[in-house]
């Protein structure tokens, strides 16, 4: 956040004091939206300003791009929408923002302020704008005078910085942009500290840990801007610790305390319901992260401490015997302090020889589930040690879930945690990207989901956005075939037809290459520019072949 003082201008527009605001204020460089006639005035703002302006092919992808950015930045993704439909198709990637707790502020507008809720049939018309979006955000708010407009923002950047983040939505009235208003003469951002849990509640929760004979630690996305915290109490806890999905590289590159994101394989779940303390920080429990395989069969015996930001979670998915709200990273700084050395426990199996156990008794490189994609994160490690990876609903993103390690925080998301949308992948790598351009980015993506955003291969394009594309072509909806199969049912609307790829990135103007083995992919990667998108689609079936051929080969 920028706290830079706004220059001192008399009068101007709501549309203008908005882009001032943001960037001046806020320190926001990056929009992502498609003008549309009740939104032109925004533009008016946004001329002569340094903020970059990236047009989408839709709004859902504006969406997604906004969620990529802030989850690899840390910073909000920010949408100029336009009213009614544009509304509507942004709504599944708040849904997505929204579960994961990603900061996403949604401006649009709305019709004019004596036509709302009217029913005239007005261009974009909704019965209620504000009440539809409302689901899908922390809040959303309808501006009905200009001159609040800095308190209203204050208050979405205050969810972002000091609450649970989300997706925020404020909608303004197409006659209040030209309206005009005195600017203040300075609107520094407030400093804002996060919560810090009761000093008793943490004296209690050492107490507790110091007392463990077999500890588990379980952590979230929530911890993602505290790694060193989050690195040094596994260590001096000397505890196994289950990282999440959206808290990976959390601990460094193959920590020996870091489980990864196994919680729901056997090994796992067989050391989390020994455990007889568990501290869970910055996670909500939820099935996605420790039940994917969906059978209830995650379960905690022991006594459960919770840290979170959000009180309610304090007390979902699981029973908790301590619970402490506070932002994770100063909870977790706090909380090191009872720790100042190594915990010595005498007669007990050690945390790191634990963990070493669980890794071996799982064996992920030798599960036939993941054996497939082991060689191409090995391959995507080699050639792109540095890269954020960005995934979609696919078969190389459930096994990433498992198989990746990264050196840092914000280097691995995807959307199949919470919501599962599909279609997240490719425009979110082109949101990362933007925010992280000193990083390479690969999306994950299949030949299913990638078809809901295809077109937003033409906005890489125009930005000049040197995303690797890495499409698993296994013609159709294979995870859905399977369930399918699984439970008796014909297979039906899975297996579609896919057009030529490499034919539609020319159109696009991407260059693009078919691979069939992990020698091939390590070749394509070679030929990645820093000019524009890469495609790479990978023959799914004739890729399993080669792997299956090179295993037999060893």
């Amino acid at each position: 956040m920028n706290a830079d003082v706004m220059r001192n201008h008399s009068t101007t527009t709501c549309a203008e004091l908005l882009i001032r605001l943001l960037r001046e204020t806020y320190g926001v460089q990056t929009l992502f939206g498609i003008p549309g006639v009740h939104t032109v005035e925004l533009y008016r703002g946004l001329e002569g300003s340094d903020v970059r302006h990236v047009t989408p092919r839709h709004e859902q992808g504006a969406g997604f791009m906004a969620d990529g950015y802030a989850r690899a930045s840390g910073q909000p993704g920010v949408c100029l929408i336009i009213t009614g439909p544009g509304m509507t198709n942004i709504a599944t990637a708040m849904g997505q923002a929204l579960a994961d707790s990603i900061p996403m502020l949604v401006i649009s507008s709305v019709n004019r302020r004596d036509t709302l809720g009217m029913g005239q049939g007005r261009l974009h018309e909704l019965p209620s704008q504000q009440q539809m979006i409302s689901g899908v955000s922390r809040f959303s708010h309808t501006l009905l005078d200009a001159n609040t407009l800095p308190d209203v923002l204050a208050r979405a950047f205050a969810i972002f910085n000091g609450a649970r983040p989300g997706p925020v939505h404020i909608e303004i009235p197409i006659d209040l942009f030209n309206a005009p208003v005195k600017a203040p003469a300075s609107w520094p951002a407030p400093s804002l500290y996060r919560a810090a849990p009761d000093p008793d509640g943490l004296a209690e929760a050492a107490r507790l840990l110091k007392a463990a004979k077999q500890p588990l630690l379980l952590l979230g996305g929530g911890c993602v801007a505290a790694p060193e915290a989050a690195r040094a109490l596994v260590e001096r806890l000397d505890a196994p610790a289950v990282t999440t999905i959206n808290a990976k590289g959390l601990l460094g590159r193959d920590h020996p305390l870091d489980l990864g994101a196994n919680a729901a394989l056997p090994a796992v779940r067989e050391l989390a319901a020994n455990a007889d303390v568990i501290l869970a920080v910055g996670t909500e429990l939820g099935e996605t992260d420790y039940d994917v395989v969906f059978d209830g069969g995650f379960h905690l015996n022991g006594k459960l401490i919770r840290i979170d930001l959000d009180p309610e979670q304090l007390v979902c998915n699981q029973h908790t015997t301590l619970g402490l709200v506070g932002d994770a990273g100063r909870s977790l700084a706090l909380l090191l302090a009872h720790f100042p050395e190594p915990l010595q426990r005498h007669g007990v199996e050690r945390g790191i020889e634990r963990t070493a156990t669980t890794l071996s008794a799982l064996n992920l490189v030798n599960d036939p589930a993941f054996s497939d994609f082991v060689p191409l994160y090995k391959t995507l490690a080699d050639h792109l040690p540095e890269a954020i990876l960005v995934g979609d609903s696919t078969a190389p993103v459930y096994a990433g879930n498992h198989l990746v390690s990264q050196p840092t925080p914000r280097r691995y998301f995807n959307a199949s945690t919470g919501y599962g949308t599909l279609g997240y992948g490719l425009p979110a790598a082109l949101g990362a990207q933007l925010a992280r351009a000193d990083l390479p980015v690969v999306a994950l993506v299949g030949d299913g989901g990638v078809m809901f955003t295809l077109a937003e291969l033409a906005t890489a394009v125009e930005e000049r956005l040197p995303v690797v594309i890495v499409l698993w072509h296994n013609a159709g909806y294979e995870e859905i075939r399977r369930y399918m199969d699984a439970n008796g049912v014909a297979r039906l609307g899975v297996d579609i037809q896919a057009p030529n790829f490499l034919t539609l990135a020319e159109g696009f103007g991407c260059p693009g290459v078919r691979v069939e083995s992990p020698e091939e992919l390590a070749s394509s990667l070679a030929k990645r520019v820093s000019s524009g998108p890469l495609l790479i689609e990978i023959d799914a079936a004739a890729w399993q072949r080669a792997c299956r051929i090179s295993d037999q080969d060893t």
